[in-house]
């Protein structure tokens, strides 16, 4: 495992390219905002972009298709996660997403980055999602 906190740049740079290059195959003709995102795993990295659908609720982030698109190939354990939007400021993942990424990594430091690099913004998931639902809260009474 490598500590996400000392991932070297270099991953952090691949993870963002990643995100960028996946955000153009979004499927977005409603909101007309595309977002890519990837996700590190130990050492692989998976990506996945918004799929969005005319009824709006079967809609699916781009964090969740990465998520996903990783534990599909079996990963267990997300380390990080990198959000990219064609904008001049950053946007977190929303709340859906927060709690899918806090169920494979709960200790993720998340990247938010746009079209600005001034903008770049890094939290931990605990930052963003302080109060995670979690396993422990289904035992049994």
């Amino acid at each position: 495992m490598t500590p996400v906190m000392t991932t070297p740049t270099p991953r952090f740079d691949e993870l963002k390219r990643r995100a960028r290059e996946v955000a153009k195959h979004a499927y977005a003709p409603y909101s007309r905002f595309p977002v890519g995102a990837a996700v590190l795993c130990e050492d692989a990295i998976y990506s996945g972009a918004n799929v969005e659908n005319v009824s709006y609720g079967l809609s699916v982030c781009a964090e969740r298709n990465a998520v996903f698109n990783a534990v599909a190939h079996g990963a267990r354990r997300v380390d990080a996660v990198v959000l990219y939007t064609p904008t001049p400021a950053t946007a977190t993942p929303c709340g859906a997403c927060l709690q899918v990424i806090a169920e494979f990594g709960p200790d993720a430091v998340i990247v938010c980055c746009s079209d600005d690099e001034n903008a770049e913004r890094r939290y931990t998931l605990k930052e963003l999602l302080p109060a995670a639902f979690r396993a422990p809260q289904l035992a049994k009474r």
